[in-house]
């Protein structure tokens, strides 16, 4: 029978010397030993794990870093596009009103036999130019421009004598200056949404708006922005309870959301006139109005017809009732 192995300790125990031993048998020793082996990689492992840890932390925030210089690449990329967007339907809205304007087909306009024709034929050849150039940003500002004086020569009266378009003698002088161009504000408020390419509000889609949104409270009285008569008063679609006014000329103007209507259809109106109040009808997240200007069933951008306010109108209208020594 094999005997058991031991260690035996020697321990030093009080002052007088004596000597303690204490035997310790061989399967602790090996315990102990396996223990320190398991100990040591344990230790070894955690701190593996932990240095794999720190590679990738270090790996996420170099990933995050990237994310969030995409994420800003995107956003300026997202809003160039949606300038870009409004640039063009700001040109093409531009393009459609100067072709009925100029009477032009296929970018050419009406011949005549005039001489003045032929001067204002030659006067519209940086249209085909314009829409000949490539879509740069600098090349569509420079051709909104030149659209833009295209249509106030157009609608001032200076060319519409040598063009056989049909437009009515009332052109004649500068017509955003006559009282049935609807150049007044309809309404005093905050421009919540402008014309051009924007995010429908409702479901959160690009979309074109073909007019501006103005807030203020419910209950505002909406004026005409012209002299014209009133062609619509109804409940529509999407705009709600809306008025619609013919101003000549081919020129219409769209009040929608309105909270109430004061007019009817037929009947005639002046500039500055109530014809409804504000409201949040039809397809509207608050209350608000949706203003539109259309020439030739064409929505253009309303900003450059908007000259007036309705108390400068009110100060011109004291003037003129106002006599000498009152």
């Amino acid at each position: 029978m094999l005997r058991k192995r031991y260690y035996i300790l020697f321990v030093a125990r009080d002052e007088e010397g004596r000597v303690g031993k204490i035997p310790l048998p061989l399967h602790y020793a090996y315990g102990f030993v396996a223990a320190a082996l398991i100990g040591a990689f344990t230790i070894v492992g955690l701190a593996g794990s932990y240095t794999r840890m720190l590679l990738k932390t270090e790996s996420f925030n170099q990933v995050r870093q990237e994310r969030e210089e995409l994420r800003k690449n995107y956003q300026q990329m997202a809003k160039t596009v949606h300038d870009r967007d409004v640039q063009v339907a700001s040109l093409g809205a531009l393009a459609s009103e100067v072709t009925a304007l100029y009477g032009m087909r296929q970018n050419r306009l009406v011949a005549t036999h005039s001489v003045t024709g032929k001067s204002a034929v030659a006067s519209t050849s940086p249209v085909n130019a314009a829409l000949n150039d490539d879509m740069s940003s600098q090349n569509v500002k420079a051709t909104i421009d030149t659209f833009v004086a295209l249509r106030n020569q157009a609608m001032s009266g200076r060319v519409s004598r040598a063009l056989e378009s049909g437009l009515s003698s009332s052109f004649a002088g500068d017509w955003n200056q006559l009282a049935d161009a609807p150049s007044l504000w309809p309404i005093e408020g905050f421009v919540a949404s402008s014309f051009g390419s924007r995010q429908d509000p409702i479901n959160g889609e690009g979309a074109f708006h073909p007019g501006i949104d103005i807030d203020a409270p419910k209950g505002t009285p909406v004026r005409a922005a012209g002299d014209g008569e009133v062609t619509g008063a109804s409940m529509g679609a999407g705009y709600g309870k809306e008025v619609t006014i013919n101003h000549g000329h081919d020129v219409v103007t769209l009040y929608g959301h309105l909270s109430a209507i004061s007019v009817v259809p037929g009947e005639r109106v002046t500039r500055g006139q109530v014809i409804g109040y504000v409201g949040q009808t039809g397809r509207a997240t608050g209350p608000h109005l949706h203003y539109e200007v259309r020439v030739h069933a064409v929505p253009v951008n309303p900003h450059k017809y908007l000259r007036t306010s309705f108390q400068q109108i009110a100060g011109e209208l004291g003037k003129a009732t106002t006599t000498p020594g009152s």
